[in-house]
Order: C-alpha cells, then sequence, then structure tokens
C-alpha cells in the first residue's frame, strides 16, 4: 500500500522535473521539431514509417522529445500535435495540440527522450482520439507499429490495429515498465495558435484554418501521404 500511494507523488515530481523545459519552448517551435521528426523518419527508407499504412492513417500524432525519467517509478511528458485528415479525406486539417503524460511501475531506473508518432487508423480512433483526455491502452487498439517501405510483410494483427506506435529513442532507459500514457487536449498550446482557447475537437468540427506555422508539417504529411497523389482515394479500394 505504501509503495502505491507514493507512486502518485514521485509520477507527480518527475513530470514537474521536465515541464519547465518543454515550456520553454512555443507553439510554433514544437510545430517545426513535429516536422523535423516525421520528415527524418518518413526519410529513413527502410527503417521508417510505411507509407502505405501513413495513406491509410486518419490521424497522426506526433509527440516530439517525450522525457521520460525514472527511480523506481517512472513518468513521461510531453508535448505535440494531432492532425487528422478533413471530412473527405482529401487533405490535412489544422493540427491540434496535445500532452503525453504517463506513470510507470517496475524495476526501472534512468532517463530517455524519444520522439512519438502513433498512426490512428480507425474512424473509431479518430473521434476518441478528440476527446479531452484518450488512454493509450489495450481498449484503445494500439499495437507497435511495423517498419520498412511497405507494410506488406507485417502480421494482419498489426495491420488491423487501431493505432499504430512508433517512438525514435534518443537516450538511454533500462527496466520494465507497465501501463498506458494518456493523451489530453493542450489547450494553452491551441490558444497560442488560434489566438482563442479551442479544444482538439472544436478545432476539426469547425475546420479551423492551419496556422501559417503548421505549413511544413501539413506539407511533410500531404508529401510522404502521397496524398496528392490520390494515395487517400487509393485507400478505400479493397
Amino acid at each position: 500500500m505504501t509503495r502505491f500511494t507514493s507512486f502518485v507523488p514521485v509520477t507527480a515530481a518527475l513530470v514537474l522535473m521536465v515541464a519547465p523545459a518543454l515550456r520553454a519552448e512555443s507553439a510554433s517551435d514544437r510545430l517545426q521539431e513535429a516536422a523535423t521528426v516525421l520528415e527524418e523518419v518518413m526519410q529513413a527508407g527502410d527503417k521508417g514509417i510505411p507509407t502505405d499504412l501513413l495513406e491509410r492513417a486518419h490521424c497522426v500524432v506526433i509527440v516530439p522529445g517525450v522525457k521520460k525519467l525514472a527511480l523506481g517509478v517512472g513518468g513521461k511528458y510531453g508535448r505535440g500535435f494531432s492532425v487528422c485528415r478533413t471530412a473527405d479525406h482529401k487533405a490535412w486539417g489544422a493540427p491540434a495540440a496535445v500532452r503525453m503524460e504517463g506513470g510507470s511501475i517496475g524495476w526501472q531506473i534512468g532517463g530517455s527522450e524519444s520522439d512519438v508518432i502513433l498512426l490512428v487508423m480507425t474512424e473509431t480512433g479518430a473521434r476518441r482520439l478528440l476527446d479531452s483526455k484518450f488512454t493509450l491502452d489495450a481498449n484503445a487498439g494500439v499495437a507497435a507499429g511495423p517498419v520498412g517501405r511497405t507494410a506488406q510483410a507485417s502480421t494482419d494483427a498489426k495491420l488491423t490495429a487501431g493505432i499504430l506506435s512508433y517512438s525514435r529513442s534518443r537516450g538511454l532507459f533500462a527496466g520494465l515498465s507497465v501501463g498506458g500514457a494518456t493523451l489530453r487536449n493542450d489547450l494553452d498550446e491551441n490558444k497560442e495558435l488560434y489566438g482563442k482557447e479551442m479544444t482538439n475537437k472544436q478545432i476539426v468540427a469547425q475546420n479551423v484554418a492551419p496556422p501559417e506555422t503548421a505549413g511544413r508539417l501539413i506539407s511533410a504529411l500531404t508529401k510522404y501521404s502521397r496524398t496528392e497523389a490520390g494515395g487517400a482515394e487509393r485507400t478505400r479500394k479493397p
């Protein structure tokens, strides 16, 4: 009981340790980081995200530099963006800001920083993503995403998952952890981008125009999902 009750304050302390560094950046800075992460991952060839999966994705979540710290118990924290397709599925819409938060229990010690990309593959997942809090657990159908130029060699389980997850590590972390992260609306970040407080659901439902600083990210999504070449239409064929 003592161990469990100590988990919450310790995890909160870990989040507070990394949060100041994240607050030092602007929303526009993070949009450029998100674009860089996507470009680098998609340019990795056989070690990147399969283009055909990105073509079929309803939404993409990119969280650059997720911090993870642990000493017996752990916590992780990051800020990024979700971008969903427009209603006709022919273009990418405006970015909606998210916070990734979570804790873990297990034998672990150390710290790491990683870039996280999530492909939301179903309409149900896209709707849930717009909730004020979305938990990335087994109920959400999260699976490790396959890598390579195409997904043809991947298992059916991965191809039918609701959400495919990718992580690019830039640090060291040792130990076993359990428990899923959560994605929350980042209202402060949305206000900075759009000039007023907006939920992620409002950004998508109202078809808000993307800010100018999102141009590079949306261009990268368009390029690598081959939307300009009709990739979204091809994914609807059996």
